[in-house]
């Protein structure tokens, strides 16, 4: 029996092209700018080391685990949406200071590091693999949405990338649809050394004025996070209080005793909501934003 020439050869030649379109996308070199300068980078990235919880989140949302995350040392400061995705990781240290031997170990083919924290380190970085440079502590809801794109690129998933964004907006317009409220919210962060504030030009403080939530803080600021005394609470004086709790004796135990706490809105009607920090303030990315914009859409419609 003899096949068909053409059969076997339009196979044959679609299988070739198929090969042939998979190794190019491989060994496609891309130059990015980031927030220093540029890196060079060629195929796919598969090691990739992650210094900043944004980062993560970012990878998460299109379902890319990254090998090594500066964890802090705290597994569990990852929030639930990102560990359906990464379940597993080497942890590279703290983020203030990652350990440059954990991530030489673990041979990655892509550092990804933020620029306020990791820039004083930056060479020893590179030396190791080549390191992408963002923006991510103290950066706002809109630039991390600009910054997840050139994270995009330089892992390969440019296209995967912008159908996720489109995604996140399209939920955030379904929740901003179902808030109908003028009661103000206010995020802050409390540890064993202070509270602060999380203030418009926040992550948070997008997010809440993208689902059109007031903020309580009279006179705009573009300091993201602002240290608070219980008189600098009060002046805010907001009718939700949202708080990450990071320790469990903070200044707000000794403030509960003080007749100027019982004074507060949120006290009075029984609004100081505990919220997890690590989705709240650490995360900061698509999964987590969607999942704050679920806490308050429940908060606003009565439910607990």
């Amino acid at each position: 029996m003899k096949l068909r020439e053409n059969g076997v050869w339009g196979v044959f030649g679609v299988l070739i092209g198929s090969l042939l379109c998979a190794a190019s996308a491989w060994a496609e070199t891309r130059t990015i700018q980031d927030e220093i300068g540029t890196v060079t980078l060629t195929g796919t990235p598969t090691r990739i080391v992650a210094l900043e919880f944004s980062f993560v989140d970012a990878m998460a949302a299109i379902g890319v685990a990254p090998l090594g995350i500066a964890d802090d040392g705290k597994p569990e400061r990852l929030i639930p949406a990102v560990k359906a995705v990464v379940p597993n990781w080497h942890s590279v240290g703290s983020r203030y200071q990652p350990s440059l031997e954990a991530i030489a170990e673990l041979k990655p083919d892509l550092i990804i590091a933020d620029l306020e924290r990791h820039s004083t380190i930056y060479q020893d970085l590179k030396r190791i693999a080549p390191t992408l440079i963002l923006k991510s502590r103290g950066e706002t809801y809109e630039e991390n949405l600009a910054a997840v794109l050139t994270l995009a690129k330089a892992i390969n998933k440019t296209e995967e990338m912008e159908v996720r964004l489109r995604q996140h907006r399209e939920t955030m317009a379904a929740y901003k649809a179902m808030i109908d409220s003028q009661e103000t919210v206010q995020f802050a962060v409390v540890s064993d050394r202070g509270m602060w504030m999380h203030g418009p030009a926040s992550y948070a403080g997008g997010v809440l004025d993208l689902l059109n939530v007031k903020s309580p803080i009279p006179d705009q600021t573009g300091q993201a996070y602002l240290p608070t005394s219980l008189e600098q609470l009060l002046a805010a004086n907001p009718d939700w209080l949202l708080i990450g709790r990071y320790a469990d004796q903070t200044p707000l135990e000794e403030w509960q005793s003080s007749p100027m706490y019982s004074l507060l809105r949120a006290v009075k009607h029984d609004r100081v909501i505990e919220v997890s920090p690590g989705l709240w303030s650490l995360s900061r990315g698509m999964l987590a934003a969607e999942g704050m914009a679920e806490n308050i859409t429940q908060l606003m419609n009565g439910q607990r």
